[in-house]
């Protein structure tokens, strides 16, 4: 059963592996999007 005191129902162990794999996926996110915006602002400046 899971720890009452865990809102998400992970063990402490699952809930790092969790926020590892977090971590990965929104650092390649805000990369794609920086990578987007500067390529539309390289196209069609708006300043």
């Amino acid at each position: 059963m899971a720890d009452p005191a865990s809102l998400s129902g992970l063990t402490p162990d699952q809930a790092k592996e969790f926020h590892e794999q977090f971590k990965v996926t929104y650092t390649a996110f805000v990369g794609i999007a920086a990578v987007a915006h500067i390529l539309v602002l390289a196209w069609k400046p708006w300043f």
